[in-house]
Formats: C-alpha cells, sequence, structure tokens
C-alpha cells in the first residue's frame, strides 16, 4: 500500500489500527539516503469548535533503523511486565497474539526489523 502523508513523505508500508477511541497508524517510510524509518502516529478524536468539526489529537513517533533493537527489546519487556502482573492478579483477560507472530523467545510478537534496515 502507498499513501502520502503531510510531509509528503511516501509510506512503502501503512497499516491503520482502531482501538476503541484511539486509531494506530504505522507507517514505513524511507529517507533521502533510501534508509527505512518508522512512524507510529496515535489519533484521538476530540471534540471541536462545532459538532459537525471533530478535532483529532495526533501524537508522532520515529523509529529509526539504528533504534529498531533497543526499542524491540523495550517493548518486549514491558509487555512481559504486564502479562507477568496480570497473570499474578489472576487476571484472565491476558493479552493474546496470533500465533503465526508468537516469539519462541518471549511469547509476544517478533518485532524483527532486520529488513526495515537495509
Amino acid at each position: 500500500m502507498t499513501e502520502f502523508d503531510n510531509s509528503g513523505r511516501e509510506a512503502h508500508f501503512s497499516k491503520k489500527v482502531r482501538a476503541g477511541k484511539r486509531t494506530y497508524y504505522f507507517d514505513v517510510k524511507a529517507t533521502r539516503g533510501n534508509d527505512y524509518y518508522l512512524t507510529i502516529t496515535e489519533s484521538k478524536r476530540k471534540p471541536g469548535d462545532s459538532e459537525d468539526r471533530p478535532f483529532f489529537e495526533k501524537h508522532k513517533l520515529f523509529l529509526y533503523k539504528e533504534d529498531f533493537d533497543k526499542f524491540s527489546e523495550g517493548f518486549h519487556e514491558a509487555l512481559d511486565f504486564i502479562k507477568h502482573k496480570r497473570e499474578e492478579e489472576g487476571d484472565t483477560n491476558s493479552i493474546q497474539v496470533p500465533q503465526e507472530f508468537e516469539s519462541q523467545s518471549t511469547g509476544y510478537t517478533d518485532l524483527s526489523f532486520d529488513d526495515l534496515g537495509k
């Protein structure tokens, strides 16, 4: 899928995820030097000046190839912490990750960014 955002950078891959009142956008883009990076955008609808013109509050995170491994490591550690806390508390609504994305080491999504850095 190819889309353009307001910066004019073409997205080589885009994924939109609706999650309750928020929408997350995962966009893979390339720098002028042809290095891939990831933008993660959180968008939340807020009331605007009038009811027919809502305002969308957006927060954007730029993740560059030199940070992919550290980001992935920290993300997995945070999910692992949440999973174990929920299990300790007897929460039956544990985090569910589709089996095809399971990592053998942590049991969570395998976010390998190796292909993006090439």
